[in-house]
Protein backbone atom coordinates (compact mmCIF):
# COMPACT_ATOMS: atom_id res chain seq x y z
CA UNK A 1 0.00 0.00 0.00
CA UNK A 2 2.83 2.41 0.81
CA UNK A 3 4.27 1.91 -2.69
CA UNK A 4 0.86 2.68 -4.21
CA UNK A 5 0.57 5.87 -2.16
CA UNK A 6 4.10 6.92 -3.06
CA UNK A 7 3.60 6.25 -6.78
CA UNK A 8 0.29 8.11 -6.74
CA UNK A 9 1.88 11.09 -5.00
CA UNK A 10 4.87 11.08 -7.37
CA UNK A 11 2.56 11.06 -10.40
CA UNK A 12 0.52 13.97 -9.06
CA UNK A 13 3.70 15.83 -8.13
CA UNK A 14 5.12 15.41 -11.64
CA UNK A 15 1.85 16.59 -13.22
CA UNK A 16 1.19 19.53 -10.93
CA UNK A 17 4.55 20.90 -9.79
CA UNK A 18 4.86 23.51 -12.55
CA UNK A 19 1.29 24.83 -12.30
CA UNK A 20 1.55 25.07 -8.49
CA UNK A 21 4.94 26.77 -8.76
CA UNK A 22 3.53 29.27 -11.29
CA UNK A 23 0.60 29.93 -8.97
CA UNK A 24 2.96 30.64 -6.08
CA UNK A 25 5.38 32.74 -8.16
CA UNK A 26 2.56 35.04 -9.26
CA UNK A 27 1.58 35.64 -5.63
CA UNK A 28 4.94 35.94 -3.87
CA UNK A 29 7.40 38.79 -3.63
CA UNK A 30 10.40 36.55 -4.26
CA UNK A 31 11.16 33.22 -5.93
CA UNK A 32 12.44 31.97 -2.58
CA UNK A 33 9.09 32.64 -0.92
CA UNK A 34 7.35 30.86 -3.80
CA UNK A 35 9.67 27.87 -3.49
CA UNK A 36 8.99 27.69 0.25
CA UNK A 37 5.24 27.81 -0.37
CA UNK A 38 5.42 25.06 -2.99
CA UNK A 39 7.55 22.87 -0.73
CA UNK A 40 5.09 23.33 2.13
CA UNK A 41 2.16 22.65 -0.21
CA UNK A 42 3.58 19.31 -1.30
CA UNK A 43 4.64 18.41 2.23
CA UNK A 44 1.03 18.89 3.35
CA UNK A 45 -0.19 16.93 0.34
CA UNK A 46 2.13 14.06 1.25
CA UNK A 47 0.87 14.03 4.83
CA UNK A 48 -2.71 13.86 3.48
CA UNK A 49 -2.02 11.64 0.48
CA UNK A 50 -5.00 9.45 1.33
CA UNK A 51 -7.28 12.46 0.75
CA UNK A 52 -5.66 13.20 -2.62
CA UNK A 53 -8.45 13.47 -5.22
CA UNK A 54 -8.17 11.62 -8.52
CA UNK A 55 -6.83 13.07 -11.78
CA UNK A 56 -7.47 16.75 -12.58
CA UNK A 57 -9.14 17.35 -9.23
CA UNK A 58 -5.76 16.82 -7.55
CA UNK A 59 -4.44 20.03 -9.11
CA UNK A 60 -7.43 21.99 -7.78
CA UNK A 61 -6.99 20.43 -4.36
CA UNK A 62 -3.32 21.47 -4.40
CA UNK A 63 -4.30 25.02 -5.41
CA UNK A 64 -6.48 25.13 -2.29
CA UNK A 65 -3.59 23.94 -0.13
CA UNK A 66 -1.21 26.43 -1.79
CA UNK A 67 -3.72 29.22 -1.21
CA UNK A 68 -3.81 28.41 2.51
CA UNK A 69 -0.02 28.11 2.68
CA UNK A 70 0.39 31.50 1.00
CA UNK A 71 -2.16 33.05 3.36
CA UNK A 72 -0.24 31.65 6.34
CA UNK A 73 2.99 32.94 4.83
CA UNK A 74 1.51 36.44 4.45
CA UNK A 75 0.18 36.41 8.02
CA UNK A 76 3.63 35.42 9.26
CA UNK A 77 5.24 38.23 7.30
CA UNK A 78 2.77 40.73 8.72
CA UNK A 79 3.47 39.46 12.26
CA UNK A 80 7.23 39.73 11.72
CA UNK A 81 6.88 43.21 10.25
CA UNK A 82 4.67 44.26 13.14
CA UNK A 83 7.18 42.91 15.67
CA UNK A 84 9.97 44.70 13.84
CA UNK A 85 8.06 47.99 14.02
CA UNK A 86 7.46 47.42 17.74
CA UNK A 87 11.12 46.62 18.32
CA UNK A 88 12.23 49.72 16.41
CA UNK A 89 9.88 51.84 18.53
CA UNK A 90 11.16 50.20 21.72
CA UNK A 91 14.76 50.78 20.67
CA UNK A 92 13.94 54.37 19.76
CA UNK A 93 12.58 54.85 23.28
CA UNK A 94 15.62 53.25 24.90
CA UNK A 95 18.50 54.71 22.94
CA UNK A 96 19.21 58.13 21.60
CA UNK A 97 22.20 59.72 19.91
CA UNK A 98 21.62 63.28 21.00
CA UNK A 99 19.85 65.19 23.76
CA UNK A 100 17.05 65.93 21.30
CA UNK A 101 16.29 62.21 21.26
CA UNK A 102 17.15 61.45 17.65
CA UNK A 103 17.99 57.83 17.07
CA UNK A 104 20.69 56.41 14.87
CA UNK A 105 18.81 53.30 13.88
CA UNK A 106 21.45 52.43 11.31
CA UNK A 107 24.13 52.38 14.00
CA UNK A 108 21.88 50.32 16.27
CA UNK A 109 21.14 47.85 13.48
CA UNK A 110 24.84 47.58 12.66
CA UNK A 111 25.77 47.02 16.31
CA UNK A 112 23.11 44.34 16.59
CA UNK A 113 24.27 42.71 13.35
CA UNK A 114 27.85 42.57 14.62
CA UNK A 115 26.87 40.65 17.75
CA UNK A 116 27.56 36.93 17.83
CA UNK A 117 24.74 34.89 16.32
CA UNK A 118 23.88 33.37 19.72
CA UNK A 119 23.50 36.83 21.29
CA UNK A 120 21.34 38.06 18.40
CA UNK A 121 19.11 35.00 18.64
CA UNK A 122 18.73 35.32 22.41
CA UNK A 123 17.94 39.03 22.28
CA UNK A 124 15.55 38.49 19.38
CA UNK A 125 13.69 35.76 21.26
CA UNK A 126 13.15 38.21 24.10
CA UNK A 127 12.40 41.33 22.04
CA UNK A 128 10.48 39.90 19.10
CA UNK A 129 8.96 36.72 20.45
CA UNK A 130 8.38 38.04 23.97
CA UNK A 131 9.74 34.93 25.68
CA UNK A 132 10.44 34.99 29.40
CA UNK A 133 13.26 33.18 31.23
CA UNK A 134 11.32 29.94 31.68
CA UNK A 135 10.31 29.84 28.02
CA UNK A 136 13.85 30.67 26.91
CA UNK A 137 15.17 27.86 29.09
CA UNK A 138 12.91 25.40 27.26
CA UNK A 139 13.84 26.73 23.82
CA UNK A 140 17.56 26.71 24.61
CA UNK A 141 17.40 23.48 26.64
CA UNK A 142 19.18 24.94 29.65
CA UNK A 143 18.37 26.17 33.14
CA UNK A 144 16.63 29.44 33.87
CA UNK A 145 19.75 30.58 35.70
CA UNK A 146 21.85 29.91 32.58
CA UNK A 147 19.33 31.93 30.55
CA UNK A 148 19.53 34.81 33.02
CA UNK A 149 23.34 34.82 32.81
CA UNK A 150 23.41 34.51 29.00
CA UNK A 151 20.83 37.26 28.62
CA UNK A 152 22.72 39.56 30.99
CA UNK A 153 25.95 38.98 29.05
CA UNK A 154 24.25 39.46 25.67
CA UNK A 155 22.70 42.74 26.82
CA UNK A 156 26.06 43.87 28.18
CA UNK A 157 27.74 43.07 24.82
CA UNK A 158 24.97 44.93 22.98
CA UNK A 159 25.41 47.97 25.22
CA UNK A 160 29.16 47.87 24.61
CA UNK A 161 28.62 47.58 20.84
CA UNK A 162 26.17 50.48 20.94
CA UNK A 163 28.61 52.61 22.91
CA UNK A 164 31.31 51.73 20.36
CA UNK A 165 28.97 52.86 17.59
CA UNK A 166 28.43 56.18 19.33
CA UNK A 167 24.89 55.44 20.48
CA UNK A 168 24.34 56.67 24.02
CA UNK A 169 22.21 54.61 26.33
CA UNK A 170 19.66 56.81 28.11
CA UNK A 171 18.39 54.05 30.31
CA UNK A 172 19.18 50.41 30.57
CA UNK A 173 16.64 47.97 29.16
CA UNK A 174 14.45 46.47 31.84
CA UNK A 175 15.34 42.84 32.54
CA UNK A 176 12.25 41.92 30.46
CA UNK A 177 9.06 42.84 32.24
CA UNK A 178 7.73 39.30 32.04
CA UNK A 179 10.89 37.73 33.46
CA UNK A 180 11.00 39.32 36.88
CA UNK A 181 10.15 35.92 38.39
CA UNK A 182 13.16 34.24 36.72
Amino acid sequence: MDDDRRHRFEAVYAQTYEPILGYALRRCDSPEDAADAVAETFAIAWRHVDALPPHAEARLWLYGIARNVLANQRRGQVRRWSRSVELNADIADLYSHSPEGSVELGAIAQAFKELHEDDRELLSLVAWEGLDHAQLAKVLDCSRNAVRIRLHRARKRLSKALAGAGVSVNRLPVESRSTTTG
